[in-house]
């Protein structure tokens, strides 16, 4: 994976709160990037850049959940830390269904989000050398049997359970089981993470044709 120097995100369209969550970042000698816009932040973000990212809940455009979805489909294993002034329950409960890190909802101490930070940011490296592992990633895909296989691709491709069960003729239930043992076998913490295992696979078998056809 690629290496540098991790990088806090900060994804909020209040000027105010862009700045003064980046003073704080930057006062604990981490390195702060403000972007206005989930827009923004997609057009500028390399899946392969370490660190994590504060992102509000509501923007004008692209929501914040909405961002987390985008990111989980390409396979951008980034912490996710969620700030919002207008948290609300089932809110909270969506973004950690998708994945998210850490909810904190305003206002909140200043140390509680460093706390966090750099816990995602531990997380965040933990991800990657996880990642890196090419061969252990490619002997846990081995292990799963043809079916899971099929459940895994349409999992990584975005299709929700009910989806799933209606393009193999399986129950929901069914779905659900082979989702989880799939997880298992793959070591994943989160879809965003088994996302990138399939995309690191991917790009190592791309790799291993290129290498065959020019030596032949």
């Amino acid at each position: 994976m690629k290496q540098g120097l991790p990088t806090v995100f900060i994804v909020d369209d209040d000027e105010a709160v862009r700045n003064s969550l980046r003073l704080l970042v930057k006062s604990v000698g981490l390195t702060a990037a403000a972007l206005v816009s989930a827009q923004e932040f997609l057009a500028t973000y390399d899946p392969l850049q370490p660190g994590c990212l504060l992102l509000d809940v509501r923007m004008p455009g692209m929501s914040g959940l909405e961002l987390q979805q985008r990111l989980n489909l390409l396979g951008a294993v980034i912490p996710v830390i969620f700030i919002t002034g207008h948290g609300d329950v089932p809110m909270a409960v969506e973004a950690m269904q998708q994945g998210a890190f850490d909810f904190l909802q305003k206002p909140f101490r200043d140390q509680d989000l460093i706390d966090r930070i750099q816990r995602a940011l531990e997380k965040d490296r933990a991800n990657r050398a996880a990642l890196g592992e090419h061969s252990r990633i490619r002997e846990q895909h081995e292990t799963l049997t043809p079916r899971e296989r099929e459940v895994l691709a349409l999992v990584t491709s975005g299709k929700a359970n009910k989806v799933m069960a209606a393009d193999l003729g399986l129950s929901q239930r069914t779905i659900e089981i082979h989702r989880a043992r799939v997880m298992e076998k793959m070591g994943a913490s989160s879809l965003a993470h088994l996302v990138r295992m399939v995309l690191d696979l991917e790009e190592s078998d791309g790799q291993l044709a290129t290498k065959s056809d020019s030596a032949s």
